[in-house]
C-alpha cells in the first residue's frame, strides 16, 4: 500500500485534493518522455538515429494522423511548447492517441556510433498498452478531477466511491442484447465530456433493459415494488414525456442516483435469474 505523507494526510498540503491541469500536463510530458526514450513509441511514431536521422514508424506522418483522427492541429510534437498550450480535452485526446500507438520494445540492436542507442525491431503491443495504462492512471489519480484511462484506451469518469466493483463485475447474462445495452449505457455515462443528455440516455438505456426483463422477473417483486421501480424513469422525465412528469429536480444528482440504482438492480435481477435457472437444472 502506497504511503501517504504527513502534509497530505493532515490536509496542509495545497495539493492534497489533487493537482491542477498545469501540473497534470507536466506529469504527462515527463511520463511520455520517459517512455519515448525507452522505445515505447518507436514502432508506431518512429525514432531518431544519428546516422539515418528520422526513422519513420508505422505512422509515417504523425501530425497528419492526429489531424485526421483527432481533428486538431498544433498538438504535435509532444514537447513543452505544445503541451503547455493543451486544454484538458487536448491532453485527454493525446493520452488516448498514444494508447493506440504504444508498444513495448522486446528485441533490437545497440548502435554504438556517437552513443546513438537501441534500434528496436521487435515489439509487444499488449504489454506496451498495459504499462502505459498503469503509468497514465498513476498520474491521473493525482488530478483534482476523477478520471481514469480504461483498458480500451478511453478516458472515463471514475466510478463514485463505493461503486467501483459494479463496473468490474461480469454481466451475468448470455443475452447479447442485454450485454450491449448495459455496456453502451455505462460507456455513455462515464465517457469524458458526457453531457446531461448523454447521462439521461444512459439511464434510459438501463430502463429499457429493465423493461425487457420485466416479464421474466415479475415473480421477484410485490406489485408495489414493481410499480415503484418502473415508474421512476417514467415520472422523472427520462421516458414517455408528458406534462405530469417531475422536472424541477437537481438533474445531475438524480441522474447519478438513477443510473447506479438501475445498474445495481439489473445485476441483482440477472444474478437471481441465473441462480434460479441453475436450481431448476
Amino acid at each position: 500500500m502506497a504511503h501517504t505523507f504527513y502534509s497530505v494526510r493532515s490536509g496542509k498540503n495545497k495539493n492534497a485534493k489533487g493537482f491542477e491541469l498545469p501540473e497534470l500536463k507536466e506529469l504527462f510530458l515527463r511520463t511520455y518522455t520517459n517512455l519515448q526514450e525507452d522505445g515505447y513509441f518507436d514502432e508506431y511514431l518512429g525514432s531518431y538515429c544519428v546516422d539515418m536521422d528520422e526513422i519513420k514508424g508505422k505512422v509515417s506522418d504523425v501530425e497528419l494522423e492526429i489531424l485526421l483522427k483527432i481533428r486538431k492541429q498544433s498538438l504535435w510534437p509532444i514537447d513543452n511548447i505544445h503541451v503547455s498550450k493543451y486544454s484538458e480535452d487536448d491532453l485527454f485526446d493525446m493520452i488516448e492517441f498514444l494508447y493506440q500507438n504504444v508498444s513495448k520494445p522486446i528485441d533490437g540492436d545497440y548502435h554504438n556510433y556517437n552513443d546513438c542507442g537501441m534500434h528496436w525491431h521487435t515489439f509487444n503491443k499488449d504489454e506496451g498498452e498495459s504499462i502505459y495504462l498503469e503509468k497514465i492512471n498513476a498520474i491521473l489519480a493525482l488530478y483534482k478531477k476523477p478520471f481514469e484511462l480504461s483498458k480500451h484506451g478511453e478516458i472515463l469518469h471514475k466510478p463514485e466511491q463505493g461503486f467501483e466493483t459494479i463496473f468490474e463485475a461480469d454481466i451475468p447474462s448470455n443475452d447479447a442484447n442485454i450485454n450491449a445495452r448495459i455496456d453502451s449505457a455505462v460507456l455513455r455515462y462515464r465517457r469524458h465530456g458526457s453531457t446531461l443528455d448523454d447521462r439521461r440516455q444512459a439511464v434510459r438505456d438501463l430502463a429499457d433493459v429493465l423493461e425487457y426483463l420485466r416479464p421474466k422477473v415479475k415473480s421477484l417483486f410485490t406489485n408495489q415494488d414493481e410499480k415503484d421501480l418502473y415508474n421512476i424513469a417514467n415520472n422523472f422525465g427520462i421516458r414517455h414525456h408528458n406534462d405530469k412528469q417531475k422536472t424541477n429536480y437537481d438533474t445531475g444528482l438524480w441522474l447519478s442516483w438513477m443510473f447506479y440504482y438501475y445498474l445495481a438492480t439489473i445485476h441483482v435481477l440477472l444474478r437471481k435469474m441465473s441462480h434460479d435457472e441453475l436450481n431448476k437444472s
